[in-house]
């Protein structure tokens, strides 16, 4: 595989754990977390979670777009994702979340370092 070939690869694989993180974000603080109450709906943790649901669907837009910036954004993705992945695990009973950021953080870390 030459390295255009990688790096759609990549980018497909950063693209999916973008989208998979926005969805399983997005539900899970409309559902799990304003259904649960307390902590689950303090501001900070509910803000992170929104914040990280919008800025996974924004990275795979842009991707997806092939604009120039997406990279650039990718990074500042994967750092809401490893802070929303910390905050899901503290507060608890959100496993699906914790791991669809960490691999999110991961894929999204890639793809900012691969452009630099």
């Amino acid at each position: 595989m030459d390295q255009s070939t990688y790096v759609k690869h990549d980018m497909q694989a950063c693209i999916a754990a973008c989208t998979s993180c926005h969805q399983i974000c997005l539900q899970m603080g409309m559902n799990h977390c304003l259904e649960t109450g307390g902590k689950h709906v303090e501001p900070s943790h509910f803000r992170l979670l929104m914040s990280c649901a919008e800025i996974c669907q924004t990275s795979a837009n842009l991707m997806l777009s092939g604009a120039v910036h997406s990279s650039a954004v990718c990074g500042i993705c994967a750092e809401i994702c490893e802070a929303c992945a910390i905050d899901c695990e503290k507060t608890g009973d959100m496993n699906e979340c914790v791991e669809a950021c960490r691999d999110c953080a991961e894929t999204c870390k890639q793809m900012a370092d691969m452009h630099h």
